[in-house]
C-alpha cells in the first residue's frame, strides 16, 4: 500500500479542476496544510466554516476539500481574533489541511454545473457560456434537456426532490403550466448569465435578485427556478470525492472519503407564504 500525502490529492484535484480555469479574482488551491503530510481520510464540504472543521476533527480527517475558498481577499493577519483566523488555528492545531476548488471547478468539464445537471436528470448539451481560449465544453453553466417535456410546476417539484432540503426552498418565477424541456443550470450565483439562459425553457440557479428577475420576465424570457446556493453546489462533492479515490488507487493506496451532509446554507428559517 502506497503512502498518500496532501500533495498527491492536490495534484489530482488540480488535474481535474485546473487552476487556470479560475476567475482572476478567485483564490483556489491549498490554503492551509503541509503538502507532505500523510492523508488517509478526506472530508468534502461546500463551505470552510467552523462546523465543517469540527466535523473533520470528530471524524479524524487530515484533509478538507471545499468548493468555497476560506479567503477571497488579502489578509494581514490570521490571528484567532476573527472567525477566519480561528478556523486557521483550529486546522493547524489539529493537523488538517484545507484545499478549495471554486470557479475552476465551476468551469471544468465535468465540474460543478455538470453535477447539478446530473442531479436534475438533464442530458448536457453544452456550456451556458464557453470559457474563452479553452477546449469545447469548458465554461460557465450548462444547457441540457429533459428526457421528456413537463410543466414548470412539475419540474420545480422535481428540482425540490432532487436536491438537499434547505430553509430557502425552491422559488419559481413563470407560468406554472408552461412546458419545460430545455433547461439551463448554473451552480451558485447565476444572475449574471440570465441573458445567456433566456432561450431555454427554464433556468435553475441561485441568488437571483428582485430587479434582474423582474426585467427578465418582462422580456418574455425563460422561467426561473431559484434554489439555495449551498444546495446547488452540494452535488459536486461526490464528484470531487471520486477524483480523490481514483487518485489513491492510481498511487497504490486507499483513502476514506466522506461527503458532509451538514447544511451550511446560512438561512435557518422560512416563514410565511402567499399563493
Amino acid at each position: 500500500m502506497g503512502d498518500l500525502c496532501v500533495g498527491d490529492f492536490v495534484d489530482a484535484l488540480d488535474d481535474a479542476y485546473p487552476p487556470r480555469f479560475a476567475a482572476e479574482w478567485d483564490a483556489v488551491g491549498l490554503a492551509c496544510g503541509d503538502p507532505d503530510a500523510p492523508v488517509t481520510r478526506v472530508l468534502f464540504a461546500v463551505d470552510p466554516v467552523m462546523s465543517v472543521v469540527d466535523e473533520a476533527i470528530a471524524e479524524g480527517m487530515q484533509l478538507i476539500v471545499t468548493h468555497h475558498p476560506l479567503f477571497l481577499r488579502g489578509v494581514h493577519s490570521v490571528a484567532a481574533t476573527d472567525p477566519k483566523g480561528r478556523i486557521v488555528h483550529r486546522l493547524v492545531s489539529n493537523g488538517i489541511a484545507l484545499y478549495s476548488a471554486h470557479t475552476n471547478a465551476d468551469h471544468a468539464n465535468p465540474g460543478v454545473c455538470d453535477a447539478l445537471a446530473q442531479a436534475l436528470g438533464l442530458i448536457v448539451v453544452r456550456p451556458l457560456v464557453q470559457l474563452e481560449g479553452e477546449p469545447a465544453g469548458v465554461g460557465t453553466g450548462r444547457i441540457g434537456e429533459l428526457a421528456e417535456a413537463v410543466t414548470l410546476e412539475q419540474f420545480a417539484e422535481h428540482v425540490s426532490a432532487s436536491l438537499p432540503q434547505t430553509h430557502h426552498g425552491v422559488r419559481v418565477a413563470g407560468d406554472p403550466q408552461r412546458s419545460v424541456r430545455t433547461v439551463a443550470v448554473c451552480g451558485g450565483a447565476g444572475d449574471a448569465f440570465l441573458s445567456a439562459a433566456a432561450g431555454a425553457d427554464a433556468y435553475v440557479t441561485s441568488d437571483l435578485r428582485h430587479h434582474r428577475t423582474q426585467d427578465h420576465l418582462a422580456a418574455d424570457a425563460c422561467a426561473l427556478i431559484d434554489i439555495a446556493h449551498w444546495a446547488s453546489e452540494w452535488p459536486w462533492l461526490e464528484q470531487a470525492a471520486a477524483v480523490v479515490r481514483a487518485a489513491a488507487t492510481v498511487r497504490g493506496g486507499t483513502v476514506v472519503t466522506h461527503v458532509s451532509t451538514h447544511p451550511t446554507d446560512p438561512w435557518t428559517a422560512h416563514l410565511g407564504r402567499t399563493n
